[in-house]
C-alpha cells in the first residue's frame, strides 16, 4: 500500500504554504490534523527548497523544526524530518523523527551518510544536482531518466561505503529540481526504469509547477492539488512506495480508488 507523507513547513518563505504554520503551536496542530486526514508520516521542513531560494544555517533551522518534531512524537504522530543537514537529521533523530529525508541526496553534507548510519533511520535520498539557486541551470540531459539512474546509482554506492544498509533506503527522482516540464513527465513515465535499482520509491509532485502546464492559464497554485492527486493514483498504480503531498484527503481519495480498482479487478 502507497503510504502518504503529508508536507509540513515551518518556513517562511516555501513556495506553497510558507508563513502558514511558522509558529510551534501552529506546527504541531497542522501536524496532528495532517496524521487525523491520513498521513502515515508528516514530513517537517525547515529550510525552503523552493527555485531561488537562499541556505538556512543549520543553527536557524533546528530552531525552527526541533520543537515542531517534539511535539507531534509526544502526540504520537510519526515524523520524517526534510533536511539536507546532518546536524538537523541527527537533532531530529534524537527527537524522535523515524525518517530523514535529505532532498540532497548526501550530496549537500559530506556527513549525512555517517549520520545516517549511525541513526539507523530510514532515508530518502532524492536526485540532485546543485542548490536552489542553481537548479534550473542544471537542467541538461542526455536522457533524464537514463541520467537519474545512473546519479542514484552512485549515490547508493558511496552511502554503502558510509555504512548505510541498503533496507534503509527510498529513492526519490526530485520532480522539479534541476528538471524542466517535460523531464518531470518522462520520468513519471518511465517510472518502471527507476525501480530496477531494487529500492522503494518516494514520488513529490504535489503543487509543483510542471502541474501548471494541465491547467487553464492562471490557475493558483492550490490548483495544482487535483492534478497531484491523478499522479498520486498513477504512482500508486505503477508499484510507488509513498507519495508527498500538500493536501492528504484529495490524496487518500485517490489512493482509495486505486485499491478498489485493484480489488475489482482481483474478483
Amino acid at each position: 500500500m502507497t503510504q502518504v507523507f503529508a508536507i509540513l513547513n515551518v518556513t517562511p518563505d516555501s513556495f506553497s504554504d510558507g508563513g502558514q504554520f511558522d509558529s510551534v503551536d501552529e506546527a504541531v496542530a497542522r501536524g496532528i490534523e495532517l496524521a487525523r486526514q491520513g498521513a502515515d508520516f508528516v514530513d517537517v521542513g525547515g529550510e525552503s527548497t523552493r527555485p531561488g531560494a537562499e541556505r538556512v544555517d543549520p543553527a536557524e533551522e533546528q530552531e525552527r523544526v526541533i520543537p515542531v518534531i517534539r511535539g507531534l512524537v509526544a502526540a504520537g504522530v510519526t515524523v520524517s524530518i526534510d533536511t539536507m543537514n546532518s546536524a538537523t537529521a541527527l537533532a531530529a533523530a534524537e527527537a524522535g523523527a523515524s525518517v530523514i529525508n535529505d532532498v540532497s541526496g548526501g550530496l549537500a553534507d559530506p556527513d549525512m551518510y555517517r549520520v545516517v548510519a549511525q541513526t539507523k533511520r530510514l532515508y530518502i535520498a532524492m536526485h540532485w544536482r546543485g542548490h536552489s539557486t542553481d537548479m534550473d541551470s542544471l537542467a541538461v540531459y542526455d536522457d533524464v531518466v537514463t541520467d537519474v539512474r545512473t546519479e542514484l546509482k552512485a549515490r547508493l554506492a558511496e552511502m554503502f561505503v558510509w555504512g548505510v544498509e541498503r533496507e534503509q533506503v527510498v529513492l526519490d527522482p526530485g520532480l522539479g529540481f534541476a528538471k524542466h516540464a517535460e523531464h518531470n513527465w518522462q520520468l513519471l513515465g518511465r517510472i518502471d526504469e527507476l525501480a530496477t535499482l531494487g529500492h522503494p520509491l518516494l514520488i513529490g509532485a504535489s503543487r509543483k509547477r510542471f502541474l501548471g502546464g494541465v491547467l487553464p492559464e492562471g490557475a493558483a497554485t492550490a490548483d495544482r492539488d487535483l492534478p497531484t492527486a491523478v499522479v498520486s493514483a498513477f504512482a500508486a498504480q505503477a508499484g510507488v512506495w509513498a507519495v508527498r503531498v500538500h493536501d492528504v484527503p484529495s490524496t487518500r481519495t485517490a489512493l482509495g480508488v486505486v485499491d478498489a480498482w485493484r480489488e475489482g479487478r482481483s474478483r
